[in-house]
């Protein structure tokens, strides 16, 4: 390849792949070094300079000036006395450097080889920097893709430019799916593997319960509703907070949707997945007495505020709810309220000698 056809490649490539051409230059020059180092046996210092306009490519080896070599230095190679150094550069003084050139006549054969390689690994470099561009700020939000293969522990989700690992653990219990469809997904992590974004994702995390929420209500995107917190038991129940800052707005009504169409497709999604929606409130006994929804005549006193620890008192019915199947209920209310709940009854409290008043 001669120096014309050379400066032709590197300019379509690094146009149709958006490279700099500089970058391309840069590390042709520090890969001949080594190419010339290691294929001419060369034990000098060695800088290569390529034309930026002919594509023409020099070899030099570098030298260091010194006043003398002593017998550490003898089998060094990338020294010259300061006497020699003057008869070529006059001026020159100890401590610099200088060069000759030292091109081979077929260094052109190893220059082609080298290109073909440092630019194959220039354009991988620039399309994994690209595709990590693209998924950097992906990370913690909703994506869709296509389930385009699996093994023995996750699925691989097409996302375009990459693929996402969706371990077959973040699945919805019991859910079943089809190689070829279309899925939503949630993005849990997103490193670079060197190689390449590594892309983690799931459909359990409480996160992907918050984006379909997003994507199926407006008034959150919009700023008129607020989504305090999601609790979740993924493929169960999950409980969600949320409030509005206009008193005239139905919080409640509004994630329900008319005839409840936005809770329905958002169960749909989860699989049937319960979904309690709660009003939030700044008040930790009102907020408590809320996320035990479906339990409605409870008793609620903060007993250690600094602990965030609270008492909840219920009884027959009210109390079953309260606790929910297999404590589901109060284990979800005390994650979405960050209170730790004790649920108890009027005569628990008695036989231990508890005199609370309520309000």
């Amino acid at each position: 390849m001669d120096g014309a056809s050379f400066i032709k490649a590197v300019n379509h490539i690094t146009e149709e792949k958006t490279i700099s051409k500089d970058v391309v230059f840069e590390a042709m020059e520090l890969a001949l070094a080594s190419a010339y180092k290691k294929n001419f046996n060369s034990k000098t210092n060695v800088r290569v300079d390529i034309n930026r306009d002919t594509g023409d490519i020099k070899v030099f080896s570098v030298y260091t000036v010194v006043k003398e070599i002593t017998e550490e230095d003898e089998e060094r190679d990338d020294l010259i006395l300061l006497e020699d150094a003057k008869k070529k550069v006059s001026s020159i003084e100890e401590g610099e450097t200088i060069e000759e050139e030292v091109t081979p006549k077929d260094f052109g054969r190893v220059a082609a080889s080298t290109a073909k390689q440092v630019v194959t690994q220039k354009i991988r470099e620039a399309e994994r920097n690209s595709i990590m561009g693209e998924f950097a700020d992906k990370q913690d939000e909703m994506l869709v893709g296509l389930v385009s293969r699996e093994d023995a522990n996750n699925y691989y989700i097409d996302l375009g430019r990459a693929h996402g690992i969706l371990p077959r653990t973040e699945l919805i219990p019991g859910e079943k799916i089809k190689m070829g469809s279309s899925i939503k997904v949630y993005v849990t992590k997103i490193e670079d593997s060197g190689k390449g974004p590594v892309i983690l994702l799931s459909r359990t995390h409480y996160g992907f319960v918050k984006r379909l929420l997003e994507l199926e209500i407006p008034e959150l995107k919009d700023g008129i509703l607020n989504l305090y917190g999601v609790a979740r038991e993924a493929g169960n129940r999950s409980k969600i907070a949320v409030y509005s800052d206009n008193h005239s707005v139905d919080a409640i009504g509004s994630c329900i949707g008319e005839r409840s169409s936005r809770i329905t497709r958002i169960m749909k999604e989860l699989g049937g997945e319960k979904l309690d929606i709660i009003l939030y409130d700044k008040d930790p006994v009102k907020f408590i007495k809320n996320a035990l929804n479906p339990a409605k005549e409870v008793n609620v006193i903060v007993t250690d505020p600094k602990n965030n620890h609270a008492l909840a008192v219920a009884e027959g019915e009210q109390l079953s709810l309260a606790i929910g199947k297999g404590g589901q209920n109060v284990r979800l209310a005390a994650r979405l309220t960050k209170f730790r709940i004790d649920v108890k009854t009027p005569d628990q409290l008695e036989e231990e000698g508890i005199n609370i008043k309520f309000e």
